[in-house]
């Protein structure tokens, strides 16, 4: 057998803390963290409340009342209470506390950077404690009170961040709405949750496309209407207006001088309103709203496996400590650095890891309206060279997107100031990790690949920075709190190196505590299948180290002769090859296999896809995972179908493997263009059913 190359070498590789980073850490060896671990799972009351105790308290956690739980569907109803009867308010501990008690007030809370660059402002957290203390004397004035649902659907300004903080001084839930859902998405959002006031922005540009949110708002408000169901107030930022700077092509030399957008934004006086002129009336004090830790915070919708998304409630004492910690842990965040976080608000991302855990450990952010590519693909790295951000997250498929561009656009930045690279949304392949390690770490840097969930609240598989030895691909370790376990299809939990359903076996503080409404679908989801067990959805192995290796969800799994595969493996195999960027699988009818496997890849530049490259990549999949999952069909796919966030649209894929244009909604994807090409190139598949 041939020796391994140094390069098989490296992607089975084990990577040492830098030494840097371990000299200063939170948590700095695997000695440190076993100990707080083994106290998190045995003195979980203990642990929680000394993480408590740094916060701020009307009324504090009592010690026997500090967990009680049921998780066990066979003993009665799933019921889960962290600290109930304590009083807090998570935005008085994020601001308040920061500004009065901690002394930030004229510590810059974030660096906004637009669309365009050179669209930029800052704020402290004392003029945002300001800001916030205005929107809810402004949401008060409304009408709105402790319990309302206020419907949240913006860009990523910095007025978004303020209607979150506001909402949550009153004690008023807020449900944010991804700005780029469709208007139909979004009316049902609103009648799920039966919001009465709606807080949106004008428009908004994404690289050189322009949304017309204030249009989309019009029609979900008129459809609420036709469902008998009013929208009492529309409150409206005017973020393009008539003087906003637009962006220009450019590929275009030299660039046109174009006039600006004259945006027209209907207005019906009945209910709408904008923002400047009602913050302009309001006083910059509010008193704060003290809620129990167990009343609910937010919502958030995500996708459900029926087609109807799930409102996925959170409250706010456990949700406050959760993303707290897991913040200052996972990225081992000082005083005085400058964190990025790309993600968009409108996920649990950005409300975790941009707004919340930041915030409550008083970080320094960049909140980014832009997107990486414009004006040009070196955009992250400018921003990261501008502000010397030394803690960076981002999703694997931002980081596969840039690879193809090459290592020049990034060693071009100066980026020594980086400490920690974070990867989020999906497992990141080995390739992607050792290309952010090396080109854009500059093999300095931790790489810390967060498992976790809209409905984990926060990181609950994850390294840590100064204490973890990584290996690309690996989730690692569970977060102090979480005890996971590797179960198989009868719900028997696996012991040792194994492979089947990743459960957790108690509560955290950051779980979600149920579905809007509908707490019966709460269980049904997550806690039927195997009972006594919180469910992922997600598959899992544990290698002989202990460590855990998240293989995709359950559902992108394909049983293909008998073989039960996981796309992700698939797609890592993939893009091992060096012409390669990218690369999504899905199944699809196969007349003798049941399933087959449809791969996309998309390629470097100035690469074919040929015979001579589509046996390569066959072969690769066979010697990586075994010659029963040797791709069926590889199209190449100079783009593929995502979201404005960068997520894969899967399901557009499959009706593309199946040759279907029956694709149904396309209004969250960021170019429909990209459907239409997939359609056209591809190629003839003999095994279809008829």
């Amino acid at each position: 057998m041939a020796a391994a190359s140094e390069h098989e070498r490296e992607l089975e590789g084990w990577y040492n803390p830098p030494k840097e980073i371990q000299d200063e850490a939170h948590i700095a060896s695997m000695d440190a963290y076993k100990a707080r671990y083994k106290q998190s799972i045995e003195d979980p009351a203990g642990f929680w409340g000394e993480v408590a105790s740094d916060f701020f308290w009307k009324v504090p956690p009592k010690s026997d009342h500090f967990l009680k739980y049921n998780f066990d569907l066979d003993n009665g109803s799933v019921d889960i209470k962290w600290m109930q009867g304590a009083k807090t308010n998570i935005c008085y501990n994020v601001l308040d506390r920061n500004v009065h008690d901690k002394g930030l007030g004229d510590t810059v809370a974030f660096y906004w950077e637009g669309n365009v660059p050179g669209d930029t402002k800052q704020i402290t957290y004392g003029e945002l404690l300001k800001q916030v203390c205005k929107f809810a004397n402004v949401l008060e004035s409304k009408g709105v009170k402790k319990g309302d649902r206020v419907a949240i659907y913006m860009p990523m300004i910095m007025e978004l961040v303020i209607a979150m903080l506001a909402c949550a001084r009153l004690g008023a839930v807020h449900s944010i709405v991804f700005g780029g859902f469709s208007a139909e998405s979004l009316a049902e959002r609103i009648l799920d949750s039966t919001c009465k006031i709606l807080i949106t922005a004008d428009a908004s540009y994404r690289g050189l496309k322009m949304i017309n949110l204030k249009e989309i708002a019009d029609h979900a408000i008129i459809k609420c209407r036709e469902r008998s169901f009013n929208v009492e107030a529309c409150i409206v930022v005017r973020h393009l207006g008539p003087d906003k700077r637009v962006p220009t092509d450019p590929s275009s030399s030299p660039p046109p001088k174009r006039p600006c957008h004259q945006l027209q934004t209907s207005f019906d006086s009945s209910i709408d309103c904008w923002w400047h002129e009602v913050m302009a009336e309001a006083s910059d004090e509010h008193d704060t709203v003290w809620v129990d830790a167990e009343d609910p915070l937010f919502m958030l919708y995500t996708s459900g496996s029926t087609g109807k998304p799930k409102g996925v409630l959170h409250t706010h004492g456990g949700y406050m400590l959760y993303t707290a910690l897991t913040f200052r842990y996972s990225f081992d965040y000082h005083p005085g650095e400058v964190y990025w976080c790309t993600a968009d608000i409108g996920w649990i991302t950005g409300h975790s890891y941009i707004t919340y855990g930041p915030m409550a450990n008083g970080a320094i952010s960049v909140l980014f309206e832009g997107t990486p590519f414009y004006p040009d693909c070196g955009r992250f790295w400018d921003i990261v060279d501008k502000y010397k951000v030394s803690k960076f997250y981002t999703a694997p498929t931002a980081i596969r997107s840039l690879m193809k561009f090459g290592k020049e656009i990034v060693t071009s930045h100066n980026l020594e100031s980086l400490k920690v690279l974070g990867t989020v949304g999906e497992p990141i392949n080995p390739e992607a990790w050792l290309w952010y390690y090396h080109v854009v770490g500059h093999n300095k840097c931790a790489i810390v690949d967060t498992y976790w969930q809209t409905e984990t609240g926060g990181h609950v598989i994850t390294p840590l920075p100064g204490a973890t030895r990584t290996r690309p691909g690996a989730a690692t370790f569970p977060f102090f709190g979480v005890e996971p376990a590797i179960v198989d299809e009868k719900g028997n939990e696996l012991e040792g190196p194994c492979e089947g359903f990743l459960v957790i076996k108690r509560p955290w503080p950051g779980m979600a505590r149920t579905i809007y409404g509908n707490h019966k679908r709460f269980e049904n989801v997550y806690f039927d299948k195997f009972r006594g067990y919180y469910t992922t959805g997600d598959g899992c192995k544990r290698d002989e180290n202990g460590y855990y290796w998240v293989t995709g969800r359950t559902d992108d799994c394909m049983n293909v002769s008998g073989h039960l595969l996981s796309t992700a493996q698939i797609e890592s195999a993939l893009v091992e090859h060096d012409a390669v960027s990218e690369a999504a699988v899905v199944s699809c009818p196969h007349k003798e296999k049941g399933e087959g496997i449809y791969c996309f890849a998309t390629l470097m530049e100035n690469v074919e896809l040929d015979e001579k490259l589509i046996r390569e990549l066959k072969q690769k999949v066979r010697l990586k995972i075994g010659p029963f999952a040797s791709p069926d069909v590889i199209q190449s796919a100079p783009a593929l179908p995502k979201t404005r966030s960068g997520k894969i649209m899967r399901r557009v894929l499959r009706q593309v493997a199946k040759n279907d244009r029956q694709t149904g909604d396309l209004s969250t994807i960021y170019d429909p263009a990209v459907v239409d090409s997939l359609f056209e190139a591809r190629p003839h598949v003999p095994f279809l059913p008829d």
